[in-house]
């Protein structure tokens, strides 16, 4: 990349923040699309025109408003650092209105769906190909996503050491490489240790591929995938519907609401505040369903 303000900010971001890999994965993808958009340009050169046809571009391409909002979040990070340093005057994108994202409920599994899934990895044949094992891996990961919340990235990225037998906990790093502690039940403690000693798993990554490598992110999804169609759940089931499941039960049960901020590691109440619809949402259709003047 031969534009300094961008390896001056992806290096800030890497040293100073503790950005994840991810982000800088995803914040470098996105700077270099801008700046192969007008090759000319710099970062302390690009006007608000520039920006303007940048986003014209974008949604003339038919790309996701989602999509374009995360790409336009990294220039607003990179402007942010650039006028805090004095780098640039202003930020050529502080008035530009970017398309609007509806607001979307998250969606959940019921607790009937959610037994299912985890009963599925123990109930399915097992295979000549697969390690005896895998089925009580796939056990522990489903256990440990619905027992704590916990992200995907967070998931794959746990060692052995990182996990507690005794106090049931799990040490997670989160976003912005913040460390929490999260409780994850005796359920979820017991899978894990079930699996541990069939695969044989002293050290190093606790979930881990046949060929004994650190289990990844996408093999989560593809084994998620496989069974809710075995078992005939929603299609569109992925981690992060479980850790909507895990907050949505949660607060059902009448938990409070900063406590599980805490848990899923939100840095704002009002991330959280969404799943508080959630419920009432499922309150309004009860009443509705059943009350005779409803």
């Amino acid at each position: 990349m031969n534009d300094s303000l961008c390896r001056q900010f992806l290096r800030y971001l890497e040293g100073d923040r503790n950005a994840s890999p991810y982000t800088l994965r995803n914040y470098r993808s996105a700077l270099e699309e801008f700046l192969s958009f007008r090759p000319n340009l710099t970062f302390q050169s690009a006007t608000e025109d520039d920006f303007r046809a940048f986003l014209f571009h974008l949604t003339k391409q038919g790309q996701e408003k989602t999509t374009i909002r995360s790409k336009f979040a990294a220039y607003r990070s990179l402007y942010r650092y650039a006028t805090r340093h004095g780098l640039v005057k202003s930020s050529p994108i502080a008035t530009i209105q970017l398309p609007k994202i509806p607001k979307k409920l998250p969606s959940f599994l019921t607790l009937s769906q959610m037994e299912t899934l985890l009963s599925a990895p123990v109930a399915q044949p097992k295979t000549k190909q697969a390690p005896s094992w895998m089925p009580l891996r796939d056990a522990a990961i489903i256990e440990l996503l619905y027992a704590s919340g916990i992200r995907l990235a967070e998931l794959v990225g746990l060692d052995v050491t990182d996990v507690d037998p005794v106090t049931e906990t799990v040490r997670v790093l989160g976003k912005g490489r913040k460390q929490r502690i999260c409780p994850i039940g005796p359920e979820a403690n017991l899978a894990i240790q079930k699996y541990r000693q069939a695969a044989n798993i002293n050290s190093g990554p606790l979930f881990i591929n046949k060929q004994r490598k650190r289990l990844s992110r996408r093999s989560v999804w593809v084994m998620l995938k496989k069974y809710a169609a075995l078992q005939n759940l929603p299609s569109n089931l992925s981690p992060h519907k479980l850790r909507h499941t895990f907050a949505t039960h949660m607060l059902d049960s009448g938990a409070d609401l900063r406590g599980v901020q805490t848990l899923l590691g939100h840095a704002s109440l009002s991330t959280t505040q969404i799943y508080t619809h959630v419920s009432t949402e499922r309150i309004r259709q009860v009443y509705e369903k059943a009350h005779p003047r409803a």
